[in-house]
């Protein structure tokens, strides 16, 4: 497994329904060594902080071998970067990605922490209104990481994954979880013992406290 492509967005601001919004959704490859740090590639624009970027959303990743399936689906390929990923993997492996996995990639440690959910402001980059029900439905999010060693990465860099030890929930578990209209308090107990990414565990913890108010 290799890096395929580190992606860099500039920000620009798109007609999202009635709204105009500041994205740094389009992104595009890059060559040559990127800084890759806490807070995410050097130069790389978060412009939307409330819902993306910060220390447990540091970096997205996607994979080529999903890009494969949704090329299929489309009827065209799509570039590195088109998702608006940071890094584009060749791969994620054989077994389903976990919360709690880490990813070196060339001398950089990521950890995952979140499956990517759908938004309009995605829609809007691939020009489909029906964008965000057809990425529910595909199942194939791709995943937050935080960056627990900092460093420089390019395209072509070696990639391993070091699979968690705990039985924490896949990044399929956590994602469909996102759209239960009636979670089960037992999986989003399990859920919260996973190091998941702060803007998801505040927002369980909240439901599971009305939950036990109930």
């Amino acid at each position: 497994m290799h890096l395929i492509a580190v992606n860099i967005g500039r920000e620009r601001q798109v007609q999202v329904g009635e709204r105009t919004v500041r994205t740094g959704i389009y992104k595009t490859p890059v060559t040559g060594r990127v800084r890759l740090d806490a807070f995410g590639l050097e130069a790389d624009v978060v412009a939307d902080a409330k819902h993306h970027g910060g220390r447990d959303q540091a970096v997205y990743a996607y994979s080529a071998e999903d890009y494969d399936w949704w090329a299929e689906q489309l009827g065209e390929a799509l570039e590195p970067g088109t998702f608006g990923e940071n890094l584009t993997l060749s791969s994620f492996g054989r077994e389903p990605v976990r919360i709690g996995d880490r990813f070196r990639v060339g001398e950089v440690l990521l950890e995952v922490t979140a499956p990517r959910i759908p938004c309009g402001v995605f829609a809007t980059r691939m020009s489909d209104l029906e964008w965000v029900r057809k990425f529910r439905q595909a199942r194939r999010p791709g995943f937050y990481a935080r960056v627990l060693v900092s460093g420089q990465v390019q395209a072509g860099d070696p990639l391993e994954r070091l699979s968690t030890p705990h039985d924490y929930p896949t990044l399929t578990e956590l994602f469909e979880l996102h759209y239960a209209r009636n979670p089960d308090p037992a999986r989003v107990r399990r859920l919260l013992e996973a190091p998941i990414a702060e803007r998801a565990r505040r927002d369980w913890e909240r439901w599971l406290e009305q939950f036990d108010q109930a």
